[in-house]
């Protein structure tokens, strides 16, 4: 777990990593720290499922993870006691909101952020509000279509035959089982990175089609092979045919522009967000309009 500090305009000024062990050994090291900062808001970015319900007893909690250790913990409320505004989202929405105040979609109102890593989650901002609803965006577990002459099984135990899920076929865990081999040994066998792109593009195409994002960005450890990318924008706009009209590819589905700190930068916004708002309003419009920023 990255813990920050850092100021109004992300400036980080004093950042530490706890191991994540069972909460009984993480938290009270990360509350001693963040105690010794005299901080005026906290931000939590945190990995889900998560009840993000207000007005839900559960509120606060991360529910339903493969973490068992972690399941049902109440993080947020763990530093109600310490009485200043908490800001809490997914780890992914966190990186999505990052991107949206400081980064590569800061132009724009409405964006996704796609982390495929050891898992793929996505964080998508709908005209400057993060996207929440019954639950929050699980778009990692979209479906996609077994590409042919693929017979890797997939990895997720919710999503095999017949319905194949793009974590369970495109993380990083998926191509080392499909390929014998980690993902940063495979650059240069294009294969690897084809069937990668064709599950990767299904599911973008399907995103555009559905929240209609005015821009996508890419990140996390399987992003970092930088000849994805070419790939994924040509089989997107393959996909599309046409339907939609979309802009220049290179300026549409980009990589990050915070390298890998979008996420503690969007944790400080949540708590940015819980310090200046209500609460019960914290999330009706996360980022002001741009004749509204100084």
């Amino acid at each position: 777990m990255v813990c920050a500090v850092g100021d109004e305009n992300a400036n980080i000024s004093e950042r530490i990593t706890f191991p994540t062990k069972t909460p009984d050994e993480t938290m009270p090291a990360i509350l001693a720290w963040f105690r010794r900062q005299k901080i005026a808001a906290l931000g939590i970015g945190c990995f889900g499922p998560l009840d993000l319900d207000k007005n839900s007893p559960a509120y606060g909690f991360i529910t339903s993870t493969p973490k068992l250790s972690w399941r049902d913990f109440d993080i947020a409320g763990y530093f109600q006691a310490e009485n200043i505004p908490i800001g809490f989202d997914t780890d992914v929405n966190a990186s999505c909101l990052g991107e949206a105040t400081w980064g590569s979609t800061k132009d724009v109102d409405s964006s996704i952020y796609m982390t495929v890593g050891t898992g793929i989650g996505v964080g998508i901002m709908a005209e400057n509000r993060l996207l929440h609803g019954l639950l929050h965006p699980e778009a990692g577990h979209t479906l996609v279509s077994r590409a042919a002459g693929d017979f890797y099984p997939g990895l997720c135990p919710y999503h095999r035959e017949p319905y194949f899920c793009l974590e369970g076929m495109a993380s990083g865990p998926a191509i080392a089982g499909r390929w014998g081999a980690k993902g940063d040994t495979l650059a240069g066998r294009p294969e690897v990175w084809a069937l990668e792109a064709e599950y990767l593009s299904q599911a973008l195409a399907n995103y555009i089609l559905t929240v209609s994002p005015k821009r996508i960005v890419l990140g996390g450890g399987v992003m970092k092979q930088k000849q994805l990318f070419p790939i994924i924008r040509e089989k997107v706009y393959e996909i599309i045919n046409g339907y939609v009209a979309l802009p220049a590819p290179a300026l549409f589905i980009v990589p990050p522009a915070l390298g890998d700190e979008q996420g503690i930068k969007g944790a400080i916004q949540l708590a940015l967000a819980a310090l200046d708002l209500s609460s019960h309003k914290m999330y009706d419009i996360i980022l002001p309009q741009e004749e509204n920023q100084s």
